[in-house]
């Protein structure tokens, strides 16, 4: 980034973050950074060096091997890492037999979005929430729509030291009730998400997480414990794609939203509908089965637009009738709430009560026209409507 970028990134106000959402690295998501400006500014102190030792915390989930080597226990990969060495994510280091963490409070881009933009849509309809990404992803999605930020190495993008503490206060002077990590995969940065969601809680902010549910069980029940809502991009209902596309695997993301309802947290699915590639009626169908049987049907499931994007720009936007395609056959299996997202002004962006039909919560983009609530409860009809509404 140039010596300009630099100086707008250290002192941000109201216009100059406005204009450096033109800058690399607030650019970097695509699209993620149309939302409010700050109130105030974000980052009042210069950024530290890029190997200032601030950013650096032990990991908590890992295990250490004989020869220095070390085993890491956050996502399903359990990278050997060789002394000096880094796993696949990019963000962790083998330190002479000490596994570190390189991204605590290591901020590359921060916003204020509504919610409905991760999208939740039954979380606090209509709430701003603080949203922040550091570098890194413990996967290489061909179709990321963050690929700036999410597929580089720490030191290769501009970041700012903000720690949880900061983050709180932020959000707070933005007036927002909600901090979301999302953007890039905040796996990857789980001990900065865990310790901003513990200074949050106190001061009565909520902390929601946007992932791609790539994680090992264990730091995901810690990871629960500490946030309010999750909600989890399944890529695809496919082995295959997951291997081809994502550089991932299905299983474990499957594995993950069932620990994420035994829980308890308020957990959305969001399924990229991708031309060609997941766009097949049979895969509908079987996600829906899934869904229903294993984790409830009153679980949201968003079946989102692709534009192309990163590796996957040879392909064209998903037809909207594809996309209605897939929540018939989703309505069909006995969903209750099934969505269609980036397709602003869509039918299927409002929540209807599954009893009596009437519209419950009318949205159109990220705007909300009216909730039609009571304590939760459908107010045509008296039917509870799962969520979290305040």
């Amino acid at each position: 980034m140039s010596d300009t970028s630099s100086t707008i990134l250290n002192a941000l106000d109201r216009r100059g973050f406005l204009q450096a959402a033109a800058l690399p690295c607030f650019a970097a998501c695509s699209g993620a950074l149309v939302g409010l400006p700050l109130a105030a500014p974000l980052f009042a102190t210069p950024p530290p060096t890029e190997d200032d030792g601030q950013f650096i915390r032990e990991a908590k989930f890992y295990e250490k091997l004989p020869y220095k080597k070390t085993k890491c226990k956050l996502c399903p990969r359990e990278c050997v890492i060789d002394d000096q060495e880094r796993g696949y994510c990019g963000v962790r280091e083998n330190r002479g037999g000490t596994y570190y963490t390189l991204v605590h409070s290591r901020v590359v881009t921060a916003h204020i979005d509504p919610i409905e933009k991760k999208p939740f849509f039954h979380f606090m309809p209509g709430a701003v929430a603080f949203s922040l990404a550091t570098a890194g992803c413990n996967v290489n999605c061909k179709m990321c729509q963050n690929w700036d930020i999410s597929q580089v190495r720490p030191e290769q993008v501009r970041a700012t030291y903000a720690p949880p503490d900061k983050i709180t206060a932020l959000a707070q002077q933005n007036s927002c009730p909600v901090i979301a990590y999302t953007y890039s995969e905040p796996v990857i940065f789980l001990e900065y998400v865990l310790d901003c969601a513990q200074a949050a809680r106190p001061a009565g902010v909520r902390s929601v997480v946007v992932s791609g549910g790539y994680i090992q069980a264990d730091p995901l029940k810690k990871l629960c414990a500490q946030v309010d809502a999750i909600k989890i991009d399944l890529k695809a209902y496919s082995e295959k794609f997951y291997k081809e596309v994502v550089n991932g695997e299905l299983k474990p993301v499957l594995e993950a939203i069932l620990t994420i309802r035994k829980a308890g947290v308020w957990n959305e699915i969001v399924y990229l509908v991708v031309p060609t590639l997941n766009d097949g009626d049979a895969e509908f169908q079987a996600l829906a089965r899934w869904v229903k049987s294993e984790v409830g049907p009153d679980v949201p499931l968003h079946f989102s637009r692709f534009h192309p994007e990163y590796l996957l720009k040879n392909l064209p936007p998903t037809p909207i009738e594809t996309l209605e395609r897939a929540k018939a056959i989703a309505d069909a299996e006995g969903l209750h709430y099934v969505y269609i997202g980036n397709v602003p002004g869509h039918p299927a962006e409002s929540t209807y009560c599954p009893h009596c039909r009437k519209k419950v919560v009318d949205r159109t983009g990220y705007t909300i026209a009216g909730v039609y609530l009571h304590h939760g409860k459908c107010q045509f009809c008296q039917t509870p409507i799962p969520g979290v509404w305040s």
